[in-house]
């Protein structure tokens, strides 16, 4: 699947198997989803009106709710995204190679570029880094440097997806991850690990 549209993809629109993704209805869609999750998960939705500002504070414990919701959002889009597109590979058992189909060709479908590094331990943890993250490259920054704060719950639906493509490939993980400075991100992916069998 390319994004390109100088690339021909690999199948027609005639071919009965063929799916395209309109990456523009994509773009939108992670536009809108926050605001739609923190109207859905906020307690008491008829008191808030869509003309208020929504806070940029990650303590309440609606974001809690927020957080929840996005997540599971991402974790199915993650687990879908992986059935469809690791289906004609070869079965991966080593994690490293499930982290690097992940940077480069799980990356690629959902947000049109490789990551820029991937860091490991060789111990179960893993960093990846997109200097120019595409769901925050759009985000204008506020002169009080605000901007930040407000960009993190748009994270949380890629952690998500992450954990849910992860958990479709068998391997069961924690993914945090943090902006510093806009459009940057920061995904830090910790496996479980197995105890040996005796």
């Amino acid at each position: 699947m390319s994004f390109e549209s100088t690339t021909a993809p690999p199948f027609t629109s005639a071919d009965p198997h063929a799916t395209f993704l309109n990456s523009t209805a994509l773009d939108l869609l992670l536009i809108e989803l926050v605001p739609l999750a923190r109207r859905l998960s906020s307690p008491h939705p008829s008191s808030s009106s869509s003309s208020q500002p929504l806070p940029a504070t990650t303590e309440d414990a609606s974001d809690d709710a927020l957080f929840l919701r996005l997540e599971a959002l991402g974790y199915k889009v993650g687990q879908g995204l992986v059935e469809r597109f690791s289906r004609d590979r070869p079965r991966m058992v080593e994690t490293l190679d499930v982290i690097k189909f992940v940077c480069k060709d799980l990356w690629m479908i959902c947000w049109r570029k490789q990551v820029d590094n991937l860091k490991t331990n060789h111990r179960g943890v893993y960093v990846l880094t997109d200097n120019s993250f595409r769901p925050l490259s759009k985000m204008s920054t506020e002169p009080g440097g605000n901007g930040v704060l407000r960009a993190q719950p748009y994270l949380w639906f890629p952690c998500g997806v992450l954990r849910g493509a992860l958990a479709n490939m068998g391997i069961e993980a924690t993914v945090h991850a943090e902006c510093t400075e806009l459009p940057g991100a920061v995904f830090k992916i910790e496996t479980a690990q197995k105890a040996p069998l005796v």
